[in-house]
């Protein structure tokens, strides 16, 4: 029997003489303790080239209050905070998001969102303020328009938004800014379409500016929810700074759950790095029904993301170099029904799982892992993956360590709405 088995059969399968397994059980190896070293701490927030006030002050707090506001709904009812709730580290609890309609993902933590090249499931924005801009006139989310939203901007906002941008376009002459309206093609004879295509070409791109703005100060907002330091930072800081213990931040069985992590079960093949997520797409060969359909994940995401309007490259972004989108190959064959490599901080504070929340606890996610059951509809599961065959206590060694990477939520209250 391995030493790491013992391990975990000891922490798990009944109590060990010492109440757990022993350091020379669960030591790290060189090579899993330069991995482990590697996962923390999180670095300096990264910069956002594509948005010249992504760490200005008054653009984050104007875009917190526009992270509240449910006036920007066309039910009055939903804003991003429904969705992303500060209680719930900013997911909402819900197999599949829920806003004006019941959406088809599974609503994604905004935590350390700024340490991704890719956002959403399937990476179909590139940033963080182009990402705020789709659910606002998504029909399932808050199914509004990109002028209201322009109005709403110059009724209520027009202060702090001019002393970030300048000077407004005169939104309240109805004869160049109708009441509502957004480009619609799949719809061109819908009312949306149709009062975007009257405005004239200068008043549209005047519309974009505020739009892609709102999105700018969302953005400045959400880069200042850095995940919280948790044990799993603080043990890793005191074996850095010399204590082979870790300090105690660690149980024994969460300890045995880290050497899994790095060494025999893998998990940081795509777990990696200090937001413990590698950026990238996998298939997992997640089993469908018919009745749910497919869904092809960044396969169509990477075509969006190097069409959208407000990409990177686009004309509403801060910065012309935008080596990402430069490399991107759309037709890439192991897009096919992968989604994006989520990070594990806050893990056991963000259920359910997956981009369709098919699972509601860590054990299920692990059990999957374990067996890795049923075959993919389309191209093939990521070659990386085996079935892990765990047993019950590494289930709960890694269950222990998954928990140790739990941190407080960043506040966030809404202000009062002007």
């Amino acid at each position: 029997m391995s030493p790491i088995l013992l391990s975990l059969l000891l922490a798990c399968g009944g109590p060990a003489p010492s109440g757990g397994p022993s350091a020379a059980e669960t030591t790290l190896t060189a090579r899993e303790l330069a991995q482990v070293m590697s996962l923390s701490p999180l670095p300096e927030r990264p910069p956002s080239p594509s948005n010249r006030v992504a760490d200005n002050a008054d653009a984050a707090a104007l875009g917190l209050a526009l992270f509240f506001d449910v006036r920007l709904s066309s039910n009055g009812a939903v804003s991003c905070a429904t969705c992303h709730q500060p209680a719930r580290h900013y997911t909402d609890g819900e197999r599949v998001a829920k806003g004006v309609a019941v959406g088809k993902r599974n609503t994604p933590t905004l935590l350390g969102g700024m340490y991704s090249s890719w956002q959403f499931w399937d990476g179909r924005a590139d940033t963080i303020w182009s990402q705020a801009l789709g659910p606002i006139e998504s029909p399932l989310e808050h199914n509004l328009d990109r002028v209201r939203v322009a109005h709403h901007v110059f009724n209520h906002y027009k202060a702090p938004y001019e002393a970030l941008f300048g000077p407004m376009p005169p939104l309240d002459d109805r004869a160049r800014f109708p009441e509502f309206g957004r480009p619609n093609p799949g719809e061109p004879q819908g009312p949306d379409h149709l009062q975007w295509t009257a405005m004239s070409e200068a008043d549209q791109r005047a519309v974009n500016e505020v739009f892609a703005n709102v999105g700018k100060v969302m953005e400045a907002f959400q880069r200042t929810l850095t995940p919280q330091p948790s044990n799993f930072d603080r043990y890793v800081a005191a074996v850095r700074a010399g204590d082979a213990t870790g300090g105690g931040h660690l149980s024994p069985q969460a300890e045995a759950g880290l050497k899994l992590f790095v060494g025999e079960a893998s998990c940081v093949l795509c777990h990696n790095g200090p937001n413990l997520a590698d950026d990238a797409f996998h298939s997992l060969g997640l089993p469908t029904t018919p009745s749910e359909g497919l869904d092809m994940g960044r396969a169509v995401g990477a075509r969006r993301v190097l069409t959208a309007e407000f990409n990177c490259a686009g004309p509403y972004s801060d910065t012309t170099d935008c080596p990402e989108l430069r490399y991107l190959n759309p037709e890439f064959p192991d897009f096919i029904l992968a989604f994006k490599t989520p990070s594990l901080r806050h893990v056991a504070q963000t259920a359910p799982y997956m981009h369709d929340g098919r699972f509601q606890t860590l054990d299920e996610v692990l059990n999957f892992y374990s067996t890795l059951p049923g075959e993919p509809p389309l191209g093939h599961r990521e070659l990386t993956l085996k079935p892990l065959k765990l047993n019950d206590s590494e289930i709960a060694a890694l269950r222990a360590f998954l928990e140790s990477l739990s941190a407080p939520s960043p506040e966030a209250s809404p202000p009062s709405p002007s």
